[in-house]
């Protein structure tokens, strides 16, 4: 468990996932339509990537890969009736064969299914407890945005953490500290929706650091930027060389302008 976790938590305690897991839902999402030649170019400024066992089949090269996180959890869509009637997906034996460091899965707290998303994260933690695998439990709230206040979100990864997930992902909400100081695991910001702006970007999740995260599992903040190897530089800048928003936004304009 500790050797997986080291190869996502960096050894200066952070991390940034690349999640580009969205096609499970969303289908072939804008510039998500060939992931495999949107992941290419961003493997070096990555710690780890977040796919469906299809992508990594698929698109990703086993002999220069990042560690993989596998999503596990699915079976609606955007089209459907309840984003939140998920179930899991992917065996552990699949996800040993496939050689991920983690799994993780979308828990809907508050939904019509919230017994049945918690209680398949309990059968995940139970079963990858066994062999060492950690899972990262997703706080998701399908498409009742509005849910993202610190007490929500609060509840959400609390018992998510209760329940044996070994990290939470979850949304940059205003007091922001509220949800990592009462989470006894590690908490990483999801992205949501795309940003106007790429300091608007770099300026959540600086906050969500300075509250308490260790780090960011973010997809459309970069992939679906104009400029997307340039958007995850910057984040990393940000993340692990411990630059300001502006610096990080300085090193996004910089690469985006053609000057580095």
């Amino acid at each position: 468990m500790q050797n997986r976790l080291s190869q996502l938590i960096k050894e200066d305690g952070r991390c940034f996932f690349l999640a580009m897991d969205h096609g499970y839902f969303l289908g072939p999402t804008r510039k998500l339509e060939r992931p495999g030649e949107m992941i290419a170019p961003l493997m070096p400024y990555v710690d780890a990537l977040f796919v469906t066992r299809g992508v990594l089949r698929a698109t990703i090269n086993a002999s220069a890969s990042k560690p993989i996180i596998l999503r596990v959890s699915g079976g609606t869509s955007i089209v459907g009736h309840d984003l939140a009637n998920e179930g899991i997906t992917t065996s552990v034996r699949e996800v040993i064969r496939l050689n991920a460091s983690a799994v993780g899965l979308s828990v809907f707290v508050g939904s019509d299914y919230e017994r049945q998303t918690l209680l398949s994260l309990s059968t995940l933690v139970n079963e990858c407890q066994e062999y060492g695998i950690p899972v990262m439990a997703v706080t998701a709230v399908g498409k009742e945005l509005e849910k993202r206040d610190a007490r929500y979100l609060s509840l959400c990864c609390r018992i998510a953490a209760e329940l044996g997930a070994n990290v939470v992902k979850t949304y940059w909400c205003e007091d922001f500290e509220k949800v990592t100081e009462s989470c006894p695991v590690p908490v990483v910001i999801a992205g949501g929706p795309k940003c106007e702006t790429q300091l608007e970007v770099l300026e959540f999740v600086s906050d969500g650091l300075q509250r308490g995260a260790i780090g960011v599992n973010l997809g459309r903040n970069v992939w679906q930027d104009d400029h997307p190897v340039a958007a995850a530089r910057a984040l990393q800048a940000l993340i692990h060389e411990q630059a300001t928003p502006q610096q990080a936004n300085d090193v996004y304009l910089s690469l985006r302008n053609g000057s580095g």
